[in-house]
């Protein structure tokens, strides 16, 4: 049984509604080589936070306060982290191949944490107004399916650069108030390029 150490870097984009950002972000990865074709491995990734800006109205709970709404523009930061583990397929190649290109799939399960943080143009009293999202700093977590695809180039020695296609689909659902929305949280599409290095155990 063989073992790899696989560090990159990726570029992350966003496509939850009304929270579409980019980040950078850099995976530590493991793997453990079952067989040529099977390997499991476990990631911990982190991502530079992502930044957008959504417009919304805070509208008042009672009919006799004015003004009856109030428009105000959020400033959000994301900043994602995850924990996956998961099984790796060689369908072309193998993991200590070095002839040819190795193509492989990764499938997996996740636990994403991310630090969120609110900013508001204008202050308003939550006493008063019904507002669609929180101020402030928090955190919220999401259980994930991870998916992917890569392609790796064998440079000799036990050392591969490899690049790879991955997103995090959600599998629960925990409502956060901080959040504009919370459909499709988290929806990302990842483009990662690292070395792997190969050892013997």
């Amino acid at each position: 049984m063989r073992f790899s150490i696989l560090p990159d870097i990726s570029l992350m984009r966003n496509f939850s509604p009304g929270q579409r950002f980019w980040a950078l972000g850099e995976t530590v990865q493991g793997n453990v080589h079952f067989s040529p074709k099977e390997t499991m491995y476990g990631w911990l990734t982190y991502y530079t936070p992502g930044k957008f800006k959504n417009n919304h109205s805070a509208d008042a709970k009672l009919n006799t306060t004015s003004p009856l709404s109030i428009p105000f523009r959020s400033t959000s930061r994301w900043r994602n982290n995850e924990f996956s583990l998961g099984w790796k397929h060689f369908f072309k190649g193998a993991f200590d191949n070095e002839n040819t290109i190795n193509i492989y799939s990764i499938a997996g399960f996740g636990l994403m944490f991310t630090k969120v943080e609110n900013l508001f143009n204008t202050s308003i009293d939550t006493t008063q107004y019904n507002v669609p999202l929180l101020s402030g700093k928090n955190k919220f977590y999401r259980l994930t399916l991870d998916l992917g695809v890569g392609a790796e180039y064998p440079l000799g020695a036990d050392f591969f650069i490899y690049s790879d296609l991955r997103t995090w689909i959600p599998t629960s659902d925990y409502p956060s108030k901080y959040l504009a929305s919370n459909k499709n949280v988290p929806l990302p599409l990842m483009i990662s390029a690292g070395l792997r290095i190969l050892f013997d155990y």
